[in-house]
């Protein structure tokens, strides 16, 4: 398969002159030419640039605004503890409400065994932190992934990605790693009693929304535990309603031993999260102290939002119409050019010929006010991840406005 990252995102999209020469006098790029949208203005699944323009948002910042943009009760929270303070001591010496409050109600959410919280600022740092403390507990090395996965860009996070072209520009990286092949039971002997931890998706986001065969997180769960392994699950993506759960391991039952939260974890808030057993935890305090540290992690305006976030879910009915509006989205993609729809809930990946149709679908679209996006390790699928709140009227357009881009070539 292709790379998509061969490709530069600027044939996606015309941006203005004005607005790039703006974006490159002062930021640090992440590719040659970047989207460009000069946004001013957000609410529910809208989006407002300066001349305002509005967009309809499908991606939500890539599974970040669940609940759309500008919620009411987050807004409210962020504005609430910002009156009463924010960052107060690094992480662990100071006792901060917010963080006790929200990592409370998390826990309630999880099985027993999943009873302590390590906020990170990111999904990244969770990836780290949950590297770091499978190798304290185990007292091994061997870490392994998935082909194909994306658990973040830091070098830990990417020396277990599953991406060669991705990785050989910044090695060498963290030695003892290696990757095994997704939803394939037989590559599951690779775990042995060296492993110290098997880090995967529960659905395998950039790879096009895959989703495991049945049985599949079973058998790996088995061996796990036949082997001392720690099974971590990288619900990055899919936490917080995406997928019709609140979690997506919900789905099989399978309960890993640590779970790895960001993007909607703060409610459009900087935030992550590893969570494990309270005796697992325990070991990064101790030989040695501060074994695992962050000073802005779980900031108190980001655990507010958070926790706010966490709340709408609970008390709405979001969560329950997820697969509703997930069958919305499958009833009326019926295309010639759409040669399937992977993916769960309303983490969904359109398939189409090949990188090229994808590109003017993006484009075209783009151009009648509704954001759609690609993947990183496929270049023949579209990504749909709009916010849970997205009514049935706006799902009706973005499929219209789809099947129009792709009559549009």
């Amino acid at each position: 398969m292709a790379n998509s990252l061969h490709l530069p995102r600027n044939s996606h999209y015309s941006i203005r002159n004005t607005q790039l020469v703006s974006l490159r006098s002062h930021l640090a790029p992440t590719s040659l030419i970047p989207i460009g949208l000069d946004i001013v203005r957000a609410e529910g699944c809208y989006l407002y640039d300066k001349v305002g323009k509005k967009y309809l948002d499908l991606i939500s910042g890539i599974s970040v605004s669940n609940l759309g943009h500008g919620y009411p009760k987050i807004t409210e929270a962020i504005k609430h503890q910002v009156d009463q303070h924010l960052h107060l001591m690094v992480w662990g010496e100071y006792v901060q409400a917010p963080q006790v409050v929200f990592a409370k109600n998390l826990i309630a959410q999880l099985p027993n065994s999943l009873d302590c919280v390590y906020f990170t600022n990111s999904g990244t740092e969770a990836t780290e932190g949950a590297m770091k403390l499978a190798k304290r507990v185990t007292g091994r090395h061997e870490i392994i992934g998935c082909f194909n996965a994306y658990h973040g860009s830091s070098q830990g996070a990417l020396s277990i990605a599953g991406d060669e072209w991705l990785k050989n520009a910044f090695r060498p990286l963290i030695p003892g790693t290696r990757q095994i092949r997704y939803n394939h039971i037989a590559d599951l002997e690779y775990i042995t009693q060296h492993t110290a931890a098997v880090f995967i998706e529960p659905i395998q986001g950039e790879a096009g929304a895959l989703v495991p065969g049945n049985g599949y997180l079973a058998a790996l769960r088995k061996k796990c535990n036949e082997t001392g392994t720690l099974l971590v699950f990288d619900e990055i993506q899919t936490g917080f309603g995406r997928t019709g759960k609140l979690f997506c391991f919900q789905h099989s039952g399978v309960v890993p031993d640590i779970l790895m939260l960001g993007k909607a974890l703060g409610g459009g808030m900087p935030l992550g999260a590893f969570i494990a057993n309270q005796d697992l935890m325990n070991s990064l305090a101790h030989d040695p102290v501060l074994g695992h540290i962050t000073t802005f992690g779980g900031h108190p305006v980001s655990c507010a939002a958070g926790n706010a976030a966490l709340e709408v879910l609970l008390e709405s009915d979001l969560i329950e119409k997820v697969a509703e509006k997930e069958a919305s989205f499958h009833r009326q993609l019926i295309h010639k050019k759409i040669m399937a729809i992977h993916g769960q809930g309303l983490l969904l990946a359109i398939e189409v010929a090949d990188f090229e149709e994808v590109q003017q679908t993006i484009k075209y679209c783009l151009g009648l006010g509704l954001v759609t996006d690609w993947f990183l390790f496929n270049t023949h699928c579209i990504r749909l991840a709009p916010p849970l709140t997205i009514s049935e009227e706006e799902i009706a357009w973005a499929c219209e406005t789809i099947k129009k881009a792709l009559d549009s070539f």
